[in-house]
């Protein structure tokens, strides 16, 4: 443990590997920011808080075994003379999960459906378990791909749980503006949906053996957040302009 504090090779391979495991917690740190925009405000911070904890608790326990992991790798069954491990079966579920997911919240924004307002407690309580369930499933597929993919690119445990650790603190202090980004500005939220849909495609394609570069997928979604933030400032700039305007005649 203390060799590794003045090896160089583990403190680039912590650098390394903190920054892979930041960039694939993109997609947790998106899938958390929709879920918890339909909750009141201090209920979607616990839920907020709740599904960081369990994907850093997930990824620790992931990390410690091991063994269960790289056996997950191994076929149980095969398709069209391709196998299908475990790791694979899990992508591909929580793919289509996301797929269906964010298909659904797509629908319900453009619907625009009001929810019942009998027994409000009730149903509030229900919506923050339900999210909560949905983040835990989520956490799960997330934490799984990023493990298996700090397994292959680092050999040290202690650097693999100090590249989780950073990446957990990086998610948690993105998580807050994200998420109120996005509540504040709904055109947002389509997008993010948008972006859900795409990891969920990618993810299904990794079950079945087709790795879709994330590099592509990451441009795509960087550029697209790039235009609806100037789209964002246009508006708000328009707005302002507008009141000016007003204030100018009166």
């Amino acid at each position: 443990m203390i060799d590794l504090l003045f090896d160089p090779n583990a403190w680039a391979a912590l650098v390394a590997l903190s920054v892979l495991e930041i960039v694939l917690g993109i997609d947790n740190v998106i899938f958390i920011s929709v879920m918890v925009s339909r909750l009141p405000a201090a209920q979607a911070k616990r839920a907020r808080q709740i599904g960081l904890a369990l994907a850093f608790v997930f990824r620790i326990i992931l990390l410690f075994t091991l063994t269960w992991m790289m056996q997950l790798t191994a076929p149980f069954f095969t398709v069209f003379e391709m196998g299908i491990s475990g790791r694979d079966i899990i992508l591909i579920g929580g793919g289509l999960f996301l797929i269906a997911k964010a298909t659904h919240e797509m629908h319900a924004e453009i619907e625009a459906r009001d929810e019942p307002a009998s027994d409000e407690d009730t149903a509030a309580g229900k919506a923050f378990l339900w999210v909560v369930t949905q983040l835990a499933l989520v956490d799960l597929v997330f934490s799984l791909d990023s493990i298996i993919t700090a397994i292959g690119m680092a050999q040290e445990l202690e650097i693999m749980v100090a590249a989780v650790v950073i990446a957990m603190i990086v998610m948690y202090a993105a998580s807050g503006p994200v998420s109120r980004f996005v509540a504040d500005h709904p055109t947002t939220k389509m997008l993010a949906l948008a972006f859900l849909v795409l990891i969920g495609v990618a993810l299904v394609a990794d079950g079945f053996d087709v790795h879709i570069p994330r590099g592509y997928i990451y441009f795509a979604m960087a550029f697209a957040a790039a235009v609806e933030v100037v789209n964002v400032i246009a508006g708000r700039n328009r707005k302002r302009r507008q009141t000016l305007r007003s204030r100018g005649r009166q």
